[in-house]
């Protein structure tokens, strides 16, 4: 499935953004979705995970209370609404599809999702 995140912008500390990530032609009902960052010269980074049903969330601990993932109703397509935004969060952010099974087990592991977006910044200033 192809992917397409938008949303990303810059924004002062203690900014909002919402993130969005939409499939060309298909609905995104039947994946696991989550949300990776890369800063420069850092590696990609876990940042949030939903199950295929909507009904389990994840957060590394640094966004914890400040991210929240989400996927509309229809299916179509998933969000990532970032509130009190740090410079730290400065990085390209990417959305990710995974149709395996058992995904509680490896939603943070980049190498378990098979589809991908282009990515889109997000940059946080001081």
């Amino acid at each position: 499935v192809q992917l397409q995140a938008s949303g990303g912008g810059l924004v002062q500390a203690g900014g909002s953004l919402r993130l969005s990530c939409a499939a060309s032609g298909r609905t995104l009902r039947k994946y696991h979705m989550g949300w990776f960052r890369q800063a420069p010269g850092k590696e990609r980074e876990f940042v949030a995970a939903i199950s295929r049903s909507g009904g389990s969330t994840w957060y590394v601990d640094s966004v914890e209370g400040r991210f929240t993932i989400s996927r509309d109703i229809a299916g179509n397509t998933l969000y990532l609404q970032m509130n009190a935004l740090k410079p730290e969060d400065t990085a390209a952010y990417y959305c990710a599809a995974s149709s395996r099974d058992s995904f509680s087990n490896y939603y943070s592991d980049f190498s378990r999702y098979d589809s991908w977006g282009q990515g889109t910044q997000v940059t946080v200033s001081s």
